[in-house]
């Protein structure tokens, strides 16, 4: 199956965002910033039962946990979100408070809703 990711249009054109697709089965999460083979790209699984709670959650700028998903944002508005790969194992990825920002403004505007 082919798997596109996009990114919010307030990323603009640099190369550090987070980056979404939406599956049939799930809703995956990646790092643009990644620079290694991108067949073994670190991705988190998100249930698309639970993806409106994870937007609900970006757009507070708060920290919280949805299902297997933990998000961690700090006080200069960077995050960290704590997941599972689709094999199961743990997932870390780490977003600038600019990169978590332009997720959240996307968010808002319905860029990253169900498809």
């Amino acid at each position: 199956m082919s798997t596109r990711f996009y990114k919010s249009s307030y990323s603009g054109a640099n190369n550090s965002c987070v980056e979404v697709a939406h599956r049939s089965d799930a809703v995956l999460i990646q790092d643009s910033k990644y620079t290694g083979n991108r067949s073994s790209q670190p991705r988190i699984r998100v249930a698309r039962s639970e993806w409106p709670s994870v937007l609900d959650l970006a757009v507070s700028r708060r920290s919280g946990r949805v299902g297997d998903l933990t998000v961690d944002v700090a006080s200069d508005g960077s995050s960290i979100l704590t997941g599972l790969s689709e094999a199961g194992d743990k997932v870390t990825l780490h977003y600038t408070p600019a990169e978590w920002d332009a997720f959240a403004k996307g968010v808002v505007d319905g860029q990253f809703d169900l498809r």
